[in-house]
């Protein structure tokens, strides 16, 4: 891929008491780890000196001024470096969710997406951040993704994909109480997830993606003994779904749906709340995982473990989810770069 094809991916240091900083210097030590994309990490220099001390590791980079420097570099072997200042160390105790650190993620969230707002950046990829330290720092929303999506101005449908390897997930609602979840249900909401982890999907390098749609009810409500919404809405969504050209099979029981994934009957399942999916995922690779910001008008992904303010500052934090996240960032990122170049 010539430098001009590479996307711009922004790289961040995540929650600064957490293992992100650690996880981007181990990230950014890998071979070739410039072949794909035009790196730019968005930083603090403090932290960033602090992140590669954690992991043993020093890296290079090169300095820029601006976003906009960025793609027009001569020389993209290096990843770039946007120094700037959003925290210092003593508002920082390591393992400890604090305001300062999630109001310095935002800060540089935000200047992440205001880069890809004017076309300088083609994907992010967050090192992990911590909600409670963000909600501290200001966040208004219930999280990140309702945040970003109102930032990018996003009118349609969105939400959080998990993925594994070649296996993504989806779900209708997401972080609200599990007795919330019923409600919310539709038909309209269930084809949208669908439609959106399907062309998500094409978008990361999947040609033609497998969908499943999961049951809500034990054992697929059987037969409305046990529930009516997969008679009432989950049917009819797939019935929808199928008659728009989207290959889709369910509602499937979700205690044997992802017995068929990881047969490779399927690449996405579309779960109907939160835990029906995440439990299944983290079983299956929980040091491996992804979250991808479905539905907005930049990719941007995430490891999908979270700060683990447990072992923050001993080196020890495994880097493989934070790459599977960088690489779909560099895929989507590309594809996006080459929608807009056409």
């Amino acid at each position: 891929m010539s430098t001009q094809n590479m996307p711009v991916v922004a790289l961040t240091l995540g929650d600064a008491a957490g293992i992100g900083p650690e996880l981007i210097a181990k990230l950014l030590s890998q071979p070739h780890i410039t072949t794909g994309a035009n790196i730019v990490l968005v930083g603090d220099p403090w932290l960033w000196q602090e992140g590669q001390k954690t992991a043993g590791l020093t890296v290079a980079t090169q300095a820029v001024a601006s976003l906009a420097e960025v793609r027009a570099r001569p020389d993209q072997t290096l990843p770039a470096f946007l120094a700037v200042d959003t925290i210092r160390p003593e508002q920082v105790q390591r393992s400890q969710a604090l305001a300062a650190c999630g109001a310095s993620v935002l800060q540089v969230l935000n200047l992440c997406m205001d880069g890809a707002k004017r076309g300088e950046v083609d994907a992010i990829c967050f090192a992990p951040l911590n909600k409670q330290a963000m909600k501290l720092g200001g966040l208004q929303h219930e999280d990140e993704l309702h945040h970003f999506a109102e930032y990018l101005g996003v009118t349609g449908y969105f939400c959080e994909f998990n993925t594994l390897g070649d296996l993504w997930t989806s779900r209708v609602s997401s972080h609200i109480p599990l007795k919330d979840a019923a409600a919310v249900l539709s038909q309209q909401r269930i084809v949208e997830a669908t439609r959106l982890i399907y062309l998500s999907l094409q978008a990361s390098g999947t040609a033609q993606p497998k969908v499943a749609v999961a049951a809500f009810n034990p054992h697929g409500g059987d037969g409305g003994v046990c529930g009516r919404e997969e008679i009432d809405i989950i049917e009819p969504a797939v019935r929808e779904l199928r008659a728009s050209g989207i290959p889709v099979d369910g509602p499937f029981p979700a205690d044997t749906i992802f017995l068929k994934a990881v047969d490779g009957q399927y690449q996405a399942i579309v779960t109907m709340y939160h835990d029906q999916g995440q439990i299944a995922i983290k079983l299956l690779g929980f040091s491996k995982g992804v979250t991808v910001q479905g539905g907005l008008p930049v990719p941007i992904t995430t490891p999908a473990h979270g700060t683990a303010f447990d072992i923050a500052g001993q080196g020890v934090a495994d880097v493989n989810a934070t790459l599977n996240a960088f690489r779909i960032a560099c895929r989507m990122g590309a594809a996006r770069l080459q929608t807009s170049n056409s």
